[in-house]
C-alpha cells in the first residue's frame, strides 16, 4: 500500500500508542472500513489519531 511518509510515521505512533504491530493496526482499519480503499481509510485514521493527540 502506498501512502507518504508523513501517514506512515503517525499509523508508527497509533500502532506504538495501542500496543499492536504495523501489521495489526493495519487488519483492525482493513476490518472496520466499508467500501472506502484501504490505503483512504489509514490515511482517514491517522488524521484522526493525530487530531487527538
Amino acid at each position: 500500500m502506498a501512502l507518504e511518509p508523513e501517514f506512515w510515521a503517525v499509523l508508527e505512533d497509533m500502532a506504538k500508542a495501542e500496543s499492536l504491530s504495523m501489521s495489526a493496526l493495519i487488519g483492525t482499519i482493513d476490518r472496520a472500513r466499508a467500501d472506502s480503499p484501504l490505503a483512504s481509510a489509514c490515511r482517514v485514521a491517522a488524521l484522526a489519531f493525530a487530531s487527538k493527540r
